[in-house]
């Protein structure tokens, strides 16, 4: 089963020190926390850092007792990063273990889930070197572009009329 956004804003508060069972939340707490977990999740969703969290297109449109659709490796991360967002406007400073926590589940989450881009170099702009005498038959002292055959797809047929 998957942490619902409930039980992830209920965290953060206990990790900024207002803990479920010794202080009675409001709703309009629940809400400033939701709202402050969906735009962060949708600040992360822009950076490239995509766990499944269910975005909305309107404050209204989301729901304390959705499931956020994320590993369990990412909860860690999410609950400390709320809990320093929530902590401004509850008045209070979070610990500095909370915050060293935070960064570093963080960052690993960002470790685990980045992936590297591939880029291709453009070949025209890069000598060919004293072996290769390609300007002996076009003039051109550097590497020419590889040409590319015609793909298609693996279920589409090249069709050619004479």
């Amino acid at each position: 089963m998957s942490w619902t956004k409930r039980e992830i804003v209920l965290n953060a508060f206990e990790e900024v020190g207002l803990a479920s069972y010794n202080f009675d939340l409001q709703p309009e707490q629940m809400q400033a926390g939701l709202r402050r977990l969906d735009n962060m999740m949708a600040t992360w969703n822009s950076r490239g850092l995509r766990l499944g969290y269910p975005l909305t297109d309107s404050p209204a449109g989301s729901d304390l007792d959705q499931d956020a659709n994320v590993t369990d490796e990412a909860i860690e991360a999410i609950v400390g990063n709320l809990a320093i967002r929530l902590a401004p406007i509850l008045g209070k400073t979070v610990s500095p273990d909370t915050k060293a926590s935070a960064r570093s589940a963080y960052m690993a989450l960002l470790s685990r889930r980045s992936q590297t881009l591939e880029k291709r170099i453009d070949v025209s702009a890069i000598p060919a070197g004293a072996g290769t005498k390609y300007w002996r038959f076009n003039g051109d002292p550097f590497l020419l572009e590889e040409r590319r055959g015609l793909t298609v797809g693996p279920d589409d047929t090249l069709d050619l009329e004479s």
